[in-house]
């Protein structure tokens, strides 16, 4: 994406998307592209699937959106009875075509396909040892690290492999993986990113990151898959191997943002979870005001559960470009100088003369929320009410969420006072960290607040950078990989 684009989100960005299907009478590789379309929102840098037909894997992965990365003709070659699939934003690894995914590693019988969801904390130690066994990588995620660390694995049995590899990485994962005869999936111990399992027609099974994947491709919810659980299909159906794990982090920005609002987690459709929140701010942050304002997206369904709320009447004040930043082409300087208009047009006759109440998802480095709240007291706002449905976000995360540094986020540097004032609102009021669990409705300690509170599931080495296993001293990518955009494949076998 461009950088305009980057200097314009001022949100928590996407981790990646996952899926894998096991469907003999169908055809897996167009279903699964399908189901990454449905699932772009979490991840817009690169796309990938792999296929396996009991004898070979294929592999197929670009830069770019899920519609400009597959065409007929790549769907067509990527034949077999099960496949896996990925939607790419760097969490860790730059945006570069050797790290798009599913991840290929091994040989023959052993040769396996890897998609993940997630952040490893203690990769860099990890690929250190590897490389000292001496496993070469193509990139420098921490995908790669998984991928060989479940084929060092001194077992033959795949399950006792994923399980060696479970116990000895930290972090979060939610993971689909090829043999050349079995789909698997598996989740971390903690459950910090969602995974679900679908049943497909008579013989079919799927697992997807959302569930909104399964409604696109005609496939019935059927559970979540665990924390700490892996999940075999194959000829004889699905098998689960778990052990109890004990606590569990499912990131709370799942329902605040990342997840589409027709998902369902723990049983809630997110919507009304989204819904509850801006009903949870209307409480704790009433004010006398004439319009209810939810910024477009992410925020239009807490918009209208603060209006429900407060009895204030909901309005569509903003305009968002849905197309904004789904661009490679570089904008002039004198587009570039327009910022966030580009994204967003407010409606003039709608806000002239209003108090407006403005709700929004969350802030992070405080970049584009002064620019919003400029644009609309130039439509003529009589005032606006800033209303953000997460708390203020003050830790940085380390579990697959590109966030911001600490010394980036707004909150760890300023007062609520201090903040109101740096964005230009009236007021400002953030729901507390009690009003978000009472409307996501389930218990506190199900979820990792880490980027509120500071307290991680796990521990974390707290400078901990996306690009650690670039920059390490130890650890460089060949010098012909390029940072560029430009499309490449990466097959497994050619295609």
């Amino acid at each position: 994406m461009t950088g305009l684009f980057n200097r314009l989100t001022d949100t928590p960005r996407e981790e990646c998307g996952v899926f894998g299907i096991y469907a003999p009478a169908e055809e897996v590789s167009r279903i699964s592209f399908f189901a990454l379309f449905a699932l772009q929102h979490r991840g817009q840098e690169s796309a990938g699937i792999a296929t396996a037909d009991g004898y070979t894997i294929r592999s197929y992965s670009r830069m770019g959106l899920v519609s400009q990365v597959f065409s007929e003709s790549a769907l067509s070659q990527l034949t077999g009875h099960m496949a896996i699939g990925h939607n790419r934003y760097s969490t860790s690894g730059s945006s570069i075509s050797c790290n798009a995914q599913p991840v290929v590693v091994g040989e023959g019988e052993r040769q396996i396909a890897l998609a993940h969801n997630g952040n490893i904390t203690n990769a860099l130690a990890l690929r250190r040892e590897l490389d000292d066994l001496g496993y070469t990588f193509k990139g420098s995620t921490d995908s790669e690290v998984i991928a060989n660390l479940i084929s060092s694995a001194p077992f033959y049995d795949m399950e006792e492999r994923i399980r060696y590899a479970m116990g000895r990485l930290q972090g979060a994962y939610s993971i689909t993986m090829l043999t050349r005869e079995t789909l698997y999936a598996f989740r971390d111990p903690l459950g910090v990113r969602p995974l679900c399992l679908g049943k497909l027609g008579d013989s079919g099974w799927v697992v997807a990151s959302e569930t909104c994947a399964l409604g696109h491709i005609g496939a019935d919810f059927i559970r979540e898959i665990e924390p700490g659980e892996i999940v075999r299909i194959d000829p004889n159906g699905v098998e689960s191997f778990k052990e109890d794990s004990g606590r569990r982090a499912l990131c709370i920005f799942e329902y605040i943002y990342f997840a589409r609002p027709d998902s369902i987690m723990n049983n809630r459709l997110l919507y009304t979870a989204r819904q509850a929140m801006g009903a949870e701010l209307a409480k704790e942050h009433p004010v006398e005001a004439d319009l209810v304002v939810g910024v477009p997206d992410s925020a239009t369904a807490a918009g209208a559960g603060y209006a429900l709320a407060s009895g204030i009447p909901p309005a569509e004040g903003l305009i968002k470009n849905r197309y904004m930043g789904r661009t490679f082409i570089e904008p002039t300087q004198r587009i570039r100088d327009l910022g966030v208009k580009l994204k967003f047009n407010p409606l003039q006759s709608v806000l002239e003369g209003k108090r407006v109440v403005l709700v929004d998802d969350s802030i992070v480095r405080g970049t584009t929320t002064p620019q919003v709240i400029k644009l609309l007291r130039k439509a003529g706002a009589k005032e606006v009410h800033m209303r953000v449905c997460a708390p203020p976000i003050r830790h940085p995360c380390f579990f697959g969420v590109d966030m911001a540094t600490r010394r980036e986020l707004i909150a760890a540097r300023m007062t609520v006072p201090d903040i109101k004032n740096y964005i230009g609102a009236d007021s400002l009021g953030y729901l507390s960290v009690e009003g978000l669990i009472r409307a996501v409705g389930a218990p506190k300690e199900n979820f990792c607040l880490a980027c509120f509170t500071g307290d991680y599931p796990v521990p974390v080495q707290l400078e901990l950078d996306k690009l650690a296993l670039e920059d390490s001293t130890q650890i460089r990518l060949p010098e012909s990989f390029s940072r560029s955009m430009d499309a490449e494949e990466i097959p497994a076998v050619s295609l």
